[in-house]
């Protein structure tokens, strides 16, 4: 208990980072929608924000390495505190792009230095306790970032300046902490042909919720507008899906681990496009309706990664881990760079329903490709756990230690 009370102080820096961060996405797209901009250009904003995600995910490890963690932390936050902060001195798309490339920096490189003083602090007694406490912090986290949404007026300095400030504040717990600085791991070598080698169909598995998560968290709000959804019900709205798909973790995760992966994997994808169809039908029907088909459509595809990356890690060796989950992460935010400004591209041409329409595609695409492989190999006899696995940092796979089915 007392080691798990040491880790307070990160898990209270993931609320704060999560309710400052995690509130820029919906709120840039509801500010984008007040100012005028086009879809596309909302659109250009999610993407800007994956591909600082990424520069992150690369670029923190080597910096923690080189100044330490409490330094990192500090220089990252900055960064998104930066680039919240400036929003409303610079009411361009453009320059709103380069910002939200601050705050995908932010996110990932924050995240890597939690998860690096996790890694160091959690022993083996309490690593379970550690991860499941880790994970509900970060989906409350989550949550709350949707929810607040709800009382923000678009296009003010003042949304932005509490974001900035409730971003700022994750530096208080880490930087005044008195644990003692971990030693930085080893930067995993990012190797994204490790996962296509291990499993095609896993990695096809990840660039799918890459594109599917991140067309909904960032123009996921232009949808709710657009079906005639206001401010405060859109927060509901993005919610809900959090919601749903929080809830199918542990039914999901029992299906992965006492049936072929493969089968689960094309059962959900299809259950992803069906919601999609559902979202759509629904579309017009009232605010309720319109919540549930959210929290189908999240519950749907919120468990995609986890499954495809456990499905990878029962073809792996235990050496291969790391890398192979940096290799799977890589490949999920290429999906999600590419994913949020062909969705508005999409919506500005066709209407709100395109952006569903392209998200069941990719997913009828990843049922195809699953019954091919199915006829390639068969299922291994030996599997690892399921676990549900963040996608946070290039980090991540030394947390997430998945035991062989022999071990449990």
């Amino acid at each position: 208990m007392r080691l798990l009370l040491s880790f307070a102080a990160l898990f209270l820096s993931i609320i704060f980072l999560q309710l400052g961060t995690g509130g820029v996405a919906p709120l840039d797209a509801l500010s984008g929608v007040a100012l005028g901009f086009s879809r596309a250009e909302i659109g250009l904003l999610g993407s800007a924000h994956f591909f600082g995600f990424f520069i992150g995910c690369w670029w923190a490890p080597r910096l923690v390495g080189t100044v330490g963690h409490s330094r990192a932390f500090a220089a990252f936050t900055a960064a998104g505190t930066i680039g919240i902060l400036a929003h409303m001195m610079m009411v361009d798309p453009i320059a709103w792009a380069g910002l939200r490339i601050l705050s995908g920096l932010c996110v990932a490189g924050c995240y890597t230095v939690i998860e690096a003083w996790l890694q160091d602090r959690a022993t083996n007694a309490v690593r379970g306790r550690a991860m499941g406490t880790y994970r509900i912090v970060d989906t409350l986290g989550s949550l709350g970032a949707q929810l607040v949404i709800g009382v923000l007026a678009p296009a003010a300095y003042f949304s932005y300046n509490l974001l900035a400030i409730l971003c700022c504040a994750a530096l208080l717990p880490v930087t005044i902490s008195r644990a003692e600085q971990p030693a930085m791991p080893p930067a995993p070598r990012l190797r994204p042909g490790l996962a296509w080698s291990r499993s095609p169909l896993a990695s096809m598995g990840v660039v799918v919720s890459g594109i599917t998560t991140a067309a909904f968290r960032m123009v996921g709000p232009i949808y709710g507008i657009e079906v005639g959804l206001s401010a405060d019900r859109i927060a509901l709205f993005l919610a809900a899906f959090v919601v749903g798909g929080a809830l199918v973790q542990l039914p999901i995760g029992w299906l992965a681990d006492r049936f072929d992966r493969r089968h689960v994997l094309i059962g959900i994808s299809v259950a992803a496009a069906a919601s999609c169809a559902l979202t759509v039908a629904v579309s017009g029907l009232g605010t309720v309706p319109v919540f549930v088909a959210a929290a189908a459509f999240g519950a749907a595809t919120l468990p995609v990664y986890s499954i495809a990356t456990a499905h990878a890690h029962d073809f792996a060796e235990s050496s291969e881990r790391v890398e192979l989950s940096a290799a799977l992460m890589f490949l999920y935010a290429i999906g999600a760079i590419a994913s949020p400004l062909l969705a508005s591209a999409l919506i500005e041409g066709y209407g709100p329903s395109a952006m569903f329409a392209f998200i069941a595609a990719a997913h009828v695409a990843l049922v195809a490709f699953g019954l091919v492989r199915m006829r390639a190999r068969p299922a291994p006899a030996d599997r690892t756990l399921y676990v549900y696995t963040p996608r946070t940092s290039f980090l991540i796979g030394r947390l997430l230690r998945r035991p062989r089915g022999g071990d449990r």
